[in-house]
């Protein structure tokens, strides 16, 4: 399941990439507004453009494809089994145990009176 994720993914940045590349290669509609006015002769200005040239049905097609992976790797997330907890996988074989110290080996947290605390400081003047 996460080989067909990496694939879908993977063909998502790379048509990503080409429907950003093919609409940015196209001519623009508005681009044929300045023959209007004395630069050229135009057809329309902004009316019906006629049939769709190659450009523009390749990025149809890619459009289409991109929704498609997108759809699809959608589902393909949305239907994977969710992880299970760290903590709820770890088995009581597989914790450290530490042992337990006794009064003996702790230094008691407050010195007893009439006891120097040991110190390897000198002994203030």
């Amino acid at each position: 399941m996460e080989n067909i994720n990496s694939i879908l993914l993977i063909a998502q940045v790379l048509l990503s990439i080409s429907l950003i590349a093919l609409i940015l290669i196209q001519h623009g509609k508005g681009a044929d507004a300045g023959a209007a006015f004395g630069s050229g002769a135009s057809a329309t200005v902004f009316g019906a453009r006629g049939s769709g040239n190659f450009l523009s049905r390749v990025t149809t097609g890619v459009a289409i494809l991109f929704f498609l992976v997108c759809l699809a790797l959608a589902y393909v997330t949305s239907n994977r089994s969710a992880p299970d907890s760290v903590t709820g996988s770890v088995t009581a074989q597989d914790a450290i145990v530490v042992p337990m110290q006794e009064e003996g080996d702790v230094p008691p947290a407050v010195p007893q009176q009439g006891s120097s605390p040991e110190s390897d400081l000198p002994p203030a003047e």
